[in-house]
């Protein structure tokens, strides 16, 4: 099966960018990381660039060693990135109240199945045919893979963390088209308009580059920083 791999990020109505992201690509394994900081002045970049660099190695570590990523591994790296947050915090100024949210999406291209975590309100969604199949933050109608999250969760705090992360693996389909953002990107967005635009769209970067351009639109004067990761399985179609 061929994937097709697109990122965005862009500043929005604000003056600087505390988003982070990356894309991991491994002969094993391909990922998505968004990292949604906060705190201000200088803190929630710096909180955001540590979630995506501490998850980075250790995807990058598990890769190198012919390991599959299990979601227990990914829970694990939102705690390590957790931990780097609260050390980074010790040096005050701008960095004592700084958090970040993240997502993570892992596809295993041997096992043709993904896993995820997240913290916080960054979203993860799976398009298949037509319709949402995974969508995290979701308070609605239990279905097998459907995560559920408080959100106002954050990465950087000594006391209980939220983090949720898929029960099983997430077996893939040809077709399938994955989506991994930031609440400045999904809130300025319908889920009809990211269904629909996968048929107009002829990899995943033009599928982008579309939400993008409809969520700038949207979005009011100030609005927050925006960042996208979209994987694509095969080749996505809308089909009713």
């Amino acid at each position: 099966m061929r994937f097709d791999l697109a990122s965005f990020t862009d500043p929005g109505g604000r003056n600087s960018n505390e988003d982070r992201l990356v894309l991991v690509a491994h002969r094993r394994l391909i990922a998505g990381i968004v990292a949604d900081g906060a705190g201000g002045l200088g803190g929630g970049d710096v909180a955001a660039q540590l979630v995506v660099d501490t998850m980075r190695d250790v995807l990058r570590d598990c890769a190198t060693r012919g390991e599959s990523v299990e979601t227990g591994q990914l829970a694990d790296a939102m705690l390590a990135a957790n931990r780097a947050i609260v050390d980074a915090q010790s040096a005050g100024g701008t960095r004592e109240r700084m958090r970040s949210t993240a997502a993570i999406l892992t596809i295993d291209l041997q096992g043709a199945h993904a896993n995820w975590a997240h913290c916080g309100d960054t979203h993860i969604y799976c398009f298949r045919n037509g319709r949402i199949v995974l969508q995290t933050l979701d308070q609605g109608s239990a279905q097998p893979y459907r995560l559920r999250s408080v959100m106002h969760t954050a990465l950087g705090t000594d006391d209980e963390l939220k983090i949720e992360a898929a029960r099983v693996p997430f077996p893939i389909e040809d077709g399938d088209a994955f989506l991994v953002c930031s609440d400045g990107f999904w809130e300025h967005l319908d889920e009809a308009s990211m269904i629909d635009s996968i048929d107009d769209a002829g990899d995943a970067a033009s599928w982008l580059a579309a939400l993008a351009a409809r969520a700038r639109r949207n979005a009011p004067a100030g609005a927050d920083n925006l960042s996208a990761i979209a994987l694509w399985a095969g080749a996505p179609r809308v089909s009713r």
